[in-house]
């Protein structure tokens, strides 16, 4: 397994510049309007629905949405392209065996090869598979204890406020982009959306 890690990391700076950068690629993070911004519109639901969808800029984005494929293959790079190489889910979302998410995926971004790393790193259940969906149905699936892991809300709350490798979307290293705003403006949109009752948006 070592060896194999060692080959793979060896090529992984070709692949990343083929594969992975693009020319005059964003690396700079996107803005997200604070929880506080929401302040003047006085209808609850109202709020709440847009709350969620402004929270929606990050969960949409492909530094989440690439790890909640709806297949067993996770995706890469803004353009979500399959990733590469093949590698697959795994019976518990760590990849299959002889091939699995540690083998490349360390405990931090390997920067001279691109290859993005997190202690947690695994793709999110197939239950949570957001490609393909509306934010509206993603809402409600977050919602739903028997699509999102069995968790209640506030310990949805505690998972985007506080999980590290949700915390990564914001430091994907090089030739990413990260995801709009910081986890703590994400974490506070959350926070409120919740306070207000989780409604989501219909479509």
């Amino acid at each position: 397994m070592t060896m194999l890690r060692s080959v793979l990391l060896s090529i992984l700076p070709a692949l990343a510049a083929g594969l992975f950068l693009t020319a005059g690629q964003a690396t700079e993070t996107a803005q997200l309007k604070a929880a506080k911004d929401f302040s003047s519109v006085s209808d609850e639901r109202a709020r709440s629905v847009a709350v969620f969808e402004e929270a929606g800029k990050v969960i949409q984005h492909p530094r989440c949405v690439n790890c909640h494929p709806a297949g067993n293959r996770p995706l890469q790079n803004d353009d979500g392209h399959p990733h590469l190489p093949l590698v697959v889910r795994g019976e518990d979302g760590l990849g299959a065996i002889g091939m699995r998410c540690t083998t490349c995926h360390g405990a931090t971004n390997f920067e001279a090869g691109h290859v993005p790393g997190n202690p947690k790193w695994h793709l999110a259940p197939i239950e949570m598979a957001w490609v393909g969906k509306s934010l509206g149905a993603i809402c409600e699936q977050i919602k739903d204890p028997k699509r999102n892991g069995g968790k209640t809300l506030a310990q949805i709350v505690d998972h985007m406020v506080n999980d590290d490798l949700v915390g990564w979307g914001w430091n994907p290293g090089p030739g990413r982009t990260p995801a709009p705003g910081t986890q703590k403006e994400f974490g506070e949109l959350i926070k409120l959306w919740v306070e207000t009752g989780a409604h989501c948006p219909t479509t």
